[in-house]
């Protein structure tokens, strides 16, 4: 059995989502092949095998660099065929999420989102699914010969196991049909840390009473090495950039650690952030719903924990 991994990169640099990827498709004790789309670093590319790959594709054409799911679905279905690929593993992201969808439909694969665990094998192959935005799992057996793996965030450890690999040129022979939709604009998050790769979250709602007070919040960020983000509200009332916004409706995120300031807790935000390791909810209303989904919870005033707390993570380091 030969395992594909689509790698996803943002200004040349491999995400993190995608060397859980290759990981996860080592711990499938197959073959690994691993491809890039666009223009990626090459140091980048061959880093692939320190985390399991023992082969790298690189289709550089300057075409793929604008991320067109359709094109992306098509070389990915080509690199199968030509590498004998029976499982291709991607991370479970915006843009993995529609290809794996085109990639199973256009060669008739088993297709299995949200995956959280290295497959069973003993009888069949059966994946362990997250369902119900994180609050159940399944366990789905996919029976076609070939299958399409969307691996969830954090559910495998980007763990070195080898060296670097060499990395072979993929020439690709792009059709229009393959470019029917143009992206004509594109919103780019900014940031020292983008949510979506973030392991730890600091996040503000309307506690924090206007954005000319979130700088406390972007200074525990900073000395934690963490993404800021946002309930809907703030972004609504244009506190914060809609970027930030975390929530079902929004930017659903799985770090280790998600530190909710001033945030109630409505239904639509933890769907977003409930298949976070470890929630830690401040807020001065000890009644607050987020407290029942909290890990810890410190019932207090955000102008007054916050200080106190980046200053204590700066002295303990």
């Amino acid at each position: 059995m030969s395992t594909l991994v689509f790698v996803e990169s943002a200004d040349g640099k491999i995400k993190k989502t995608s060397l859980e990827a290759v990981a996860y498709a080592h711990a499938l004790k197959n073959s690994v092949t691993a491809i890039a789309l666009g223009s990626v670093e090459q140091a980048e590319l061959e880093s692939l095998g320190k985390y399991g790959a023992q082969k790298v594709l690189h289709a550089s054409d300057s075409k793929l660099n604008a991320g067109v799911i359709q094109a992306y679905a098509s070389v990915l279905v080509k690199a199968m065929q030509d590498e004998n690929a029976d499982v291709l593993v991607l991370a479970n992201s915006s843009l993995g999420t529609p290809i794996a969808a085109r990639v199973a439909a256009r060669i008739g694969a088993s297709l299995a989102s949200n995956v959280v665990e290295v497959p069973d094998t003993s009888a069949g192959f059966v994946v362990k699914r997250s369902i119900y935005t994180g609050k159940a799992f399944a366990k789905v057996e996919l029976k076609n010969p070939r299958k399409v793996i969307g691996l969830k965030k954090n559910a495998a450890e980007a763990k070195e196991v080898g060296g670097t690999v060499s990395v072979t040129p993929y020439a690709v022979s792009l059709a229009d049909a393959d470019f029917a939709v143009t992206i004509t604009s594109s919103e780019k998050a900014t940031g020292e840390v983008l949510l979506p790769e973030a392991n730890i979250v600091v996040s503000g709602g309307r506690g924090m009473k206007g954005p000319e007070h979130w700088s406390i919040l972007e200074e525990l960020a900073r000395t934690l090495h963490a993404a800021t983000g946002c309930s809907k509200p703030v972004s609504d009332m244009g506190w914060r950039p809609h970027h930030e916004h975390v929530g079902q409706t929004g930017v659903k995120v799985a770090p280790q650690l998600y530190i909710a300031v001033g945030i109630s807790g409505a239904i639509q935000h933890l769907a977003g952030v409930n298949s976070s390791k470890c929630i830690v909810v401040i807020n001065k209303d000890a009644e607050a719903p987020f407290f029942k989904a909290a890990d810890y919870g410190i019932v207090g005033d955000a102008f007054d924990v916050i200080p106190k707390l980046t200053e204590a993570i700066k002295a303990a380091k």
